[in-house]
């Protein structure tokens, strides 16, 4: 599943859940049991929990991300948080993520000023891409999520490739309990790789994560971890669960375990 590039990441998006006590108690039950393993973990909370969890997680390996931010440095941009504002609390964050594109309008032009705010101030991006049901039926899903993807990487050089994470995540999945088929999966993985081998060279695309996203469980980790390119998930409602996300997390060390064994 892996490559000598690309350490396994899971990563939780908790979008608007938990208060300040659930938020720390979530984390708190969940630091034993993702301290070991060899994955990367990235949790996704709300702006306000950042602070008091980034003072609960200092010194461990979990990491910590924003779910959104703006492009701007500063200004008089009422109730909008920028990077040099998120930088003292964590170190990356998810943009394009199908809900900021459907419910809040954010075009391509968005997303792509969003990640390229980020990679200047030195921080790591989570590219979310994926199409919506009436594009996977009109058979345009690869067409469209190849070309999400080249508008928010176009021209980026290969130390801020480095910091990018794509997630594949098919809008008709998520929140839905449908979760795409091991081959759909396969499908876009494959052709998203191979359009990147092609837009950014191999080197590069050997180095790039390329995760997936839409009602991501405990049943179904597995099979998607054994999808070959696949490297993680980006995992919403599991995520508020301390014992589901354990379990998805275990899943995901168990598959890169059985894929360098078999190497």
């Amino acid at each position: 599943m892996t490559t000598a590039y690309r350490r396994p990441l899971l990563a939780g998006n908790w979008k608007m859940n938990l208060n300040r006590l659930d938020a720390v108690e979530l984390v708190s039950s969940l630091m034993p049991s993702l301290a070991e393993g060899g994955c990367d973990v990235l949790l996704l909370p709300p702006f306000v929990h950042l602070f008091p969890l980034s003072r609960l997680l200092a010194g461990t390996s979990i990491q910590l991300g924003a779910q959104n931010v703006y492009f701007e440095p500063a200004g008089a941009f009422t109730g909008e948080v920028s990077a040099p504002m998120l930088q003292e609390t964590c170190g990356a964050v998810l943009v394009g993520h199908s809900e900021r594109r459907t419910i809040f309008g954010e075009t391509d032009e968005v997303v792509a000023r969003k990640l390229r705010a980020l990679l200047s101030s030195g921080m790591s991006a989570v590219l979310a891409v994926g199409e919506s049901g009436e594009i996977r039926d009109s058979g345009m899903s690869a067409s469209h999520v190849l070309m999400q993807t080249d508008a928010a990487l176009g021209g980026l050089d290969q130390e801020q490739l480095s910091r990018c994470v794509i997630a594949y995540e098919p809008i008709w999945a998520i929140g839905t309990g449908k979760s795409a088929t091991q081959a759909e999966v396969g499908e876009m993985v494959t052709a998203l790789r191979q359009h990147l081998v092609g837009s950014i060279g191999a080197d590069a695309e050997a180095r790039l994560r390329i995760l997936y996203g839409g009602s991501v469980t405990p049943a179904n980790a597995a099979g998607l971890f054994a999808i070959p390119g696949v490297d993680g998930a980006l995992v919403g409602g599991a995520s508020l669960d301390a014992d589901g996300f354990t379990a998805i997390y275990h899943a995901l060390c168990a598959s890169t375990a059985q894929a360098d064994g078999g190497q």
